[in-house]
């Protein structure tokens, strides 16, 4: 064997080992690998430094950012080349992403977003503060930013916010073999991965669609016309919460974007929905618990201002809710275990309330619930709620006897259990539906509504049947 044979191999084993170091077998970045990076930019030594990166996939480098302090993060940046660049600043958190945009030279970052896709470009300018984008979008060639300040005239979270405008089309009377020549013609100018092309008539319409692994079956000959299938049109101010559940809902890969006269403009792929779904789902999550995302860079103040005015919002309600024990203070103080036991109560509503109230916005999320089933979901969370009070209500009171020797006592914490869970069942599901048809976030503030109702009624319904049966 060679000598440089052996150079060659000795190479493969180095990079095996090192795609070993770096991700653990959840593909998880290994903290060992980390740390050697840190390491690496502590000492300075841009050769092993440019080994490690080297070993990553550009969407780990991008978490690697995350895992760095924003100093080492400077450091990084000049060691990554414009196309590296490219490939991490569509990967990076938004707050980690606007760090980075503010250490990256305007010269080098206009070069970077050239070599992006225009919907991911259009993303990076619209983090940049109005200073520097300026610098950015004038060391751009003018078509690039025309097209970008096309995309940004789009609303935010709209169908032409996500679209890129690279789509391959071709002319309804082109025939398969016309069609693959012309494109082999134009190889550089195609994008860098499609799935479908679209047929459009004289007007620039799209007709319908040819998939590639479809075009690859047929024979030269056969007109496009002949096998290309219909399409989804997607118009370009369409909410892209509305554009996920369409993919969604007819399992598409891509699908044309429309201006308002009807014309191709642009495409989604379902790359972009993958992403537009998981932020929708962690906006629900989030805001189900009145937060905004505490990411790896959030800031201290920020998180602050997301959560407080939700928190004094629930003092308010508790403070109305607790006036009811106020109200019955001469009962409490005849029964001390009535004290003990309205923790309890509402805590299991609190719970209850929550379990109806995730199923419903995540069915209005997906739209599965709607005028003409809403009765029937309501009717069923209902059920349930009767049932689980009924049999939570009876082991609570079997319990309570068991400690107090009380039977009337028992029967007070039962009944008040099986109320306030239909109570929570009631509340859980009705509130986002009513909150929806009023046209506010369902999952933004039906938490609150939930938390103060199963209070209110839990403390309410033991208080008031304690009153009625023991004293």
């Amino acid at each position: 064997m060679s000598r440089e044979t052996d150079d060659l191999t000795d190479v493969l084993e180095v990079d095996e080992d090192l795609e070993d170091l770096a991700l653990d077998d959840d593909y998880a970045l290994n903290p060992e690998f980390v740390s050697d990076v840190a390491d690496a930019l502590d000492r300075g030594d841009t050769e092993r430094l440019r080994e490690l990166l080297s070993a990553l996939h550009p969407a780990d480098v991008a978490d690697l950012m995350g895992f760095l302090s924003a100093g080492d993060r400077e450091e990084l940046i000049p060691h990554l080349d414009p196309e590296t660049l490219a490939e991490i600043l569509s990967e990076l958190d938004s707050e980690i992403r606007e760090d980075v945009l503010e250490h990256v030279p305007s010269a080098t970052l206009a070069k970077a977003i050239g070599e992006m896709d225009s919907d991911d470009a259009a993303d990076v300018v619209d983090d940049l503060e109005d200073d520097k984008r300026a610098e950015v979008m004038a060391a751009m060639p003018e078509q690039e930013r025309a097209a970008i300040e096309t995309t940004l005239a789009y609303g935010e979270e709209t169908a032409g916010r996500l679209m890129q405008r690279e789509f391959v089309a071709a002319p309804q009377f082109w025939t398969v073999g016309q069609a693959i020549d012309h494109f082999r013609k134009e190889a550089d100018d195609l994008p860098e991965l499609f799935f479908d092309i679209y047929v459009v008539d004289p007007s620039y319409k799209p007709v319908g669609a040819v998939p590639v692994s479809q075009l690859l079956r047929v024979g030269r000959q056969t007109p496009l016309a002949q096998i290309m299938e219909p399409v989804n049109e997607i118009t370009v101010d369409l909410d892209q919460e509305e554009v996920a559940y369409i993919f969604d809902k007819y399992h598409l890969i891509s699908a044309p974007v429309v201006d308002p006269g009807g014309r191709l403009v642009g495409q989604i792929t379902v790359d972009d929905i993958v992403g537009v779904i998981q932020d929708e789902s962690e906006e629900d999550i989030l805001a189900l618990a009145g937060v905004s995302d505490a990411g790896r860079d959030a800031d201290i103040v920020g998180i602050i201002r997301s959560r407080l005015p939700w928190l004094l919002i629930n003092l308010l309600t508790e403070a109305l809710a607790v006036t009811v024990i106020g109200a019955f203070q001469a009962e409490i103080a005849k029964l001390v275990a009535l004290a003990i036991l309205m923790p309890i109560v509402s805590s299991l509503g609190g719970n209850a309330g929550t379990q109806a109230l995730t199923v419903a916005v995540r069915a209005i999320a997906s739209k599965e619930l709607n005028a003409h089933n809403a009765m029937r979901i309501v009717g069923r969370e209902l059920t349930v709620g009767l049932f689980n009070g009924t049999a939570v209500g009876l082991m609570l009171g079997i319990g309570t006897f068991l400690w107090w020797h009380d039977i009337r006592l028992s029967l007070c914490v039962g009944l008040a259990v099986v109320a306030n869970l239909f109570v929570a069942a009631l509340g859980g599901i009705v509130a986002p539906i009513v909150l929806d048809r009023l046209g506010r976030d369902p999952a933004v503030s039906s938490s609150v509504v939930v938390t103060f109702m199963t209070d209110f009624f839990g403390f309410l319904a033991l208080l008031g049947i304690a009153a009625l049966i023991l004293l």
